[in-house]
């Protein structure tokens, strides 16, 4: 998502490259922020790269560029996804107004808050179907015994968060993530298929 929000907003390239000692460090954290390759950590790497990799420090140089209010912009996180089914959860993301250097650090590689996973397969699915947010939905169609269609549901187009170029390079990108040979996702490859995909750490202290 940070990536698509950072292609869309132009403040990164595919021809730009990333640094990653192992770490990364913020201002206003005492410490070293890890990457799960600690050092010498993944060295340069270009943005497709440090995409395969998961490398924490070149997303939150990412998420420096992109800044914490487009960040907090982008695809929903923090509002209901509206899916037809009572109960739904609801997401636990800094509040705009209190969000720190640190909070857009850990949040840029995804950790330190929470949503549902109907948000995030909702917001994921906009940044690769052309950059469509969608409302979901799980009925499609309610019938009579007669067979009567009661009720049809067509797909609702919530808004247009990223262009269809923007979706294009991050479907490209993330493809790589598990056809590419050194890519973290390389184990959900399955012959005679074009998978693309995300690997993700949670992490809680």
């Amino acid at each position: 998502l940070v990536l698509a929000a950072a292609l869309e907003e132009g403040v990164v390239s595919e021809s730009d490259t990333f640094y990653c000692p192992g770490y990364y460090m913020v201002e206003g954290w005492p410490k070293p922020i890890s990457c799960s390759k600690k050092a010498p950590g993944h060295g340069t790497q270009t943005l497709a790269e440090a995409v395969q990799n998961s490398c924490n420090p070149a997303f939150m140089q990412i998420g420096q560029r992109l800044g914490i209010e487009k960040f907090y912009e982008y695809f929903g996180l923090t509002e209901p996804t509206n899916i037809d089914l009572n109960g739904e959860g609801v997401s636990t993301v800094w509040p705009l107004n209190t969000m720190t250097g640190v909070d857009l650090a850990v949040g840029s590689f995804g950790q330190r808050f929470t949503v549902t996973p109907i948000q995030m397969i909702t917001a994921f699915a906009a940044t690769i179907n052309g950059g469509k947010l969608l409302q979901p939905y799980v009925v499609q169609t309610v019938t009579a015994a007669d067979g009567t269609v009661v009720e049809n549901t067509e797909p609702t187009v919530v808004r247009q968060v990223v262009s269809q170029e923007t979706s294009d390079k991050c479907r490209e990108i993330l493809t790589s993530v598990v056809m590419a040979e050194k890519g973290t996702g390389k184990n959900a490859r399955q012959a005679g298929y074009t998978i693309g995909g995300k690997t993700g750490t949670s992490e809680t202290t």
